[in-house]
């Protein structure tokens, strides 16, 4: 007899086994996307001549970097860019979004949000909550923001009329739903707001592509964009990268932020690799497969969690921009309980009961389910929230879908057994 190893209520079993059958369909389409951006990133690898010689470590100022420089390039063409910057040396996804921000912002020079509120610690560095110094409000940086319509999308017109009026000298679209339950954003929808821009300013724009990278066969400067931004310990890094961001695009805007990121003169010439070139190469290079992983966790779980019930986002069969999926519960405590099961569900750290915390960059306290082997990893499986309204746990990640599928029946299990999910005979 073979060893459960893990014990589900009967109920739960029964209802993994719908889900799976459900989303039979859904899983062939991510094998499709999985496969053309592997191929795309298998071709970025064999035209640029990777080697082994440009894993080999350098130290102190980085000179001649040829890893460093050639991963830029793989990380070009894998991106459908001109040029890009990849460094394990940006600490944050927001640290490489303040580097791409300042580097191409001045005094006077207004930034435009067409995407609603940007995430939450993204704020302080643009001076809208308190708790940043030197944020681009403090540099004379004016900022103005367009809401999402009716039904959390972009709002073209409202789009139209403000480029017009404000004349900005950058367009910001995040890609990703951050805290709040509308549509994450296509590439075609995108295109569509690249192609506004186009009609009506010189503006740059700037996409905060965080969780989208490889969860379609676009990216946005194949549509248009002129840069686009991301961590390494999301999609890209593959579940390898310890660290880490990039910006790639235009190659003149590359060369800017390089200017703010070291200092001017200097640019992308300096900085050490100090022996991380390998773990980003084979980290983008698993990427593609990694993420059809975490496709598929996503809407594993959202079949399963809206057939209890539950408000799902987005729903098992509709079309994805990122990997994430939310679970809105209504209530802290089935949300706290959702975070525990899948905690308890990870490789690492599966004994931790998550707690509520004043994470550093947000407004409200966050509970986070992440047992990663890289501290803060949300490519491996993770789920957080901040303790408000509407109590929807963000989950997102899951490096081999096998093991992440037994952690999301793990937090269905928590549920049942804290009492706030109650087995229908």
């Amino acid at each position: 007899m073979q060893q459960p190893f893990f014990q589900f209520d009967n109920k739960i079993q029964a209802a993994a086994e719908r889900a799976m059958a459900l989303t039979r369909e859904q899983f062939q389409v991510i094998e499709q996307i999985t496969e053309r951006n592997q191929r795309k990133v298998l071709s970025a690898f064999i035209q640029n001549g990777v080697s082994e010689s440009h894993f080999i470590e350098t130290t102190g100022y980085g000179y001649g970097d040829r890893g460093r420089d050639t991963l830029d390039k793989v990380f070009a063409d894998a991106f459908g860019a001109e040029d890009a910057l990849v460094r394990h040396s940006f600490a944050s996804g927001t640290h490489t979004l303040t580097v791409a921000l300042f580097g191409l912002l001045r005094p006077g020079n207004t930034m435009l949000c067409v995407t609603g509120l940007p995430y939450d610690t993204l704020l302080p560095v643009i001076g809208l909550r308190p708790g940043g110094e030197g944020t681009l409000q403090d540099f004379g940086i004016r900022y103005r923001q367009v809401d999402l319509d009716g039904s959390g999308l972009p709002d073209l017109n409202a789009i139209r009329r403000a480029l017009i009026e404000e004349q900005p000298k950058l367009v910001y679209i995040q890609r990703s739903r951050g805290y709040t339950l509308r549509p994450s954003l296509s590439v075609k929808t995108i295109g569509e707001i690249v192609a506004l821009v186009r009609a009506h300013s010189g503006a740059i724009v700037l996409v905060d592509n965080c969780y989208g990278e490889f969860a379609e066969t676009l990216e946005p400067p194949d549509v248009g964009a002129d840069l686009i931004a991301g961590s390494l310990i999301k999609n890209p890094g593959g579940a390898i990268a310890k660290n880490g961001g990039y910006l790639a695009g235009k190659r003149d805007l590359i060369e800017r932020c390089a200017q703010r990121l070291t200092s001017p003169g200097l640019g992308r010439e300096i900085g050490a690799s100090l022996g991380q070139n390998r773990g980003l190469f084979l980290g983008l290079f698993n990427a593609p497969h990694v993420v059809g992983e975490a496709l598929k966790t996503a809407v594993f779980a959202s079949a399963l969690f809206s057939g209890f019930g539950f408000a799902v986002s987005p729903a098992y069969n509709e079309a994805r921009g990122d990997i994430i999926q939310s679970v809105a519960f209504g209530n802290a405590e089935a949300l706290l309980a959702f975070c525990r099961g899948l905690q308890s569900g990870a490789p690492v750290d599966a004994f931790v009961s998550p707690e509520p915390w004043d994470m550093p960059g947000y407004g409200d306290k966050v509970v986070m389910a992440a047992g990663a082997f890289t501290m803060g990893s949300s490519i491996e499986l993770s789920a957080d929230a901040p303790l408000r309204e509407p109590y929807a746990a963000w989950m997102q990640g899951g490096i081999h879908f096998h093991s992440a599928k037994v952690a999301v029946m793990l937090a269905a299990q928590k549920l049942v057994e804290s009492g706030e999910l109650r087995m229908e005979s």
